[in-house]
């Protein structure tokens, strides 16, 4: 949707997408109703709305109503829109989403919001990272976590590690970004406190989002979210079928003293996995969001997990 404004110079660009940033005419290269194909919007393809809100980062949200959040952006000529993000979990479905597509699409007044495209995500793109992508991904970020605490000059804790802030590159590289909320910790320093919490209350640590407290733990916890979202394909959010008032940690974690862990694999990922590794990441996931810090691997002892069999302590 567009919004009046002077053209300016992007300044969310960035270099991390497989495509370069463009936009084509609706001529039905994807699989959509006639009257989306036959209409004369543009289709937009996802990384172009990914770079023109960075990412769709919470510092370009304009506001959230029933159907999801609203971002501001600027597209790679200059011009300012507002992006309309409809929600998995909004009460909007996908044909009230293309009805008023169409609707404001044929509107045309000064007065009335001008829509300048759509772009529909294509479900079918999560069958393209196999397990064995998404644990070269999994890897990827807990070697780069690892880092921030261990290995670089200064130590770094994050604050905010969530999957919009996990880029991937061409080759599917994951690459952990928005460090706008992250905090040096100097010297023997291991936690500190803060009377404003900041971050996705998803992915927070219970005595961060409780207490203010953060540590190189509460990266571990998010971590934890992070790994059980790859696997399942599910966000920490929401209520699930036999458990309604639990959210994916505790729906996981339910399924795991049932012995039952195999049931939340998600079903895109295909079958050309082993069941026992995949099982063994949801064991490290347990232990990385535990209840008390203490209880928490560091992500040194993550990575070793990941990259050998040895032995796994049980999760509390």
């Amino acid at each position: 949707m567009k919004m009046k404004g002077k053209r300016r110079q992007n300044k969310y660009s960035f270099e991390l997408t497989a495509r370069s940033t463009y936009f084509e005419e609706a001529t039905g290269r994807l699989v959509l109703d006639d009257s989306i194909i036959n209409s004369e919007l543009l289709l937009f393809h996802l990384n172009t709305i990914a770079n023109a809100t960075n990412n769709f980062s919470i510092e370009n949200k304009l506001g959230e109503g029933g159907f999801g959040p609203v971002y501001k952006g600027i597209l790679y000529d200059g011009k300012e829109i507002a992006v309309k993000r409809l929600s998995k979990f909004s009460g909007q479905g996908v044909e009230e989403f293309k009805n008023e597509v169409l609707l404001i699409a044929k509107l045309q007044h000064r007065n009335l919001v001008k829509i300048l495209g759509c772009c529909f995500e294509d479900e079918t793109r999560r069958a393209l990272l196999s397990w064995t992508r998404r644990f070269e991904i999994i890897s990827g970020i807990a070697r780069g976590l690892l880092y921030l605490h261990e290995d670089s000059r200064l130590k770094i804790i994050h604050r905010d590690l969530k999957a919009s802030n996990v880029l991937l590159d061409n080759s599917l590289n994951p690459k952990i970004a928005d460090f706008g909320m992250a905090r040096i910790f100097r010297g023997e320093q291991t936690e500190a406190n803060t009377k404003r919490v900041v971050g996705t209350y998803g992915y927070m640590s219970p005595e961060y989002a409780m207490e203010g407290l953060f540590s190189i733990k509460s990266d571990v916890y998010s971590f934890g979210v992070l790994l059980l979202e790859i696997i399942t394909g599910k966000k920490n959010a929401g209520s699930y079928e036999k458990y309604p008032y639990s959210n994916l940690i505790g729906h996981v974690w339910k399924l795991w003293k049932e012995g039952r862990a195999v049931e939340i694999i998600d079903s895109s990922i295909g079958e050309s996995y082993l069941v026992s590794e995949i099982i063994r990441c949801i064991q490290i996931a347990l232990l990385c969001v535990q209840e008390f810090a203490t209880d928490r691997p560091t992500m040194s002892v993550v990575v070793s997990m990941l990259s050998n069999d040895a032995a796994l302590p049980s999760p509390r």
